[in-house]
């Protein structure tokens, strides 16, 4: 019986950290960006941006870089952040690696730039 209530804190105290990522569609995303929810944050590497273009206004981090946990670190944990990437996975992790680190609030683009693009949203070209 104990070992079956200490699963179910632990299971619980797991979803209730889980709560400051939120995974967002497009059309949220947009919203969130738009009313200033946030910081934007572009975690692809350079020549995808440059050859993709990137969210208008997203600082760009490469999630690939051997640094990446240091510069993550440097952000202030008590921002919220909006974050994306190609596809979802690496801004998924990249939350993840937040979440650990004390970030309060993390929106991931779920299906990443790609699905931004396809929704016909505004794109800056470098």
């Amino acid at each position: 019986m104990i070992k079956k209530l200490s699963f179910l804190f632990i299971m619980l105290i797991g979803m209730l950290k889980a709560q400051n990522i939120k995974n967002v569609d497009a059309a949220t995303f947009k919203k969130l960006i738009e009313d200033k929810k946030g910081e934007l944050v572009d975690l692809r590497t350079k020549p995808e941006i440059e050859s993709k273009g990137k969210i208008k206004g997203a600082t760009e981090i490469d999630f690939l870089a051997k640094d990446i946990e240091a510069q993550i670190a440097k952000l202030d944990k008590n921002k919220t952040y909006l974050l994306y990437c190609a596809g979802g996975g690496r801004s998924g992790d990249c939350a993840l690696m937040m979440q650990k680190m004390g970030f309060k609030e993390i929106y991931n683009l779920e299906k990443g730039f790609g699905d931004w693009k396809n929704k016909g949203f505004d794109i800056e070209k470098k």
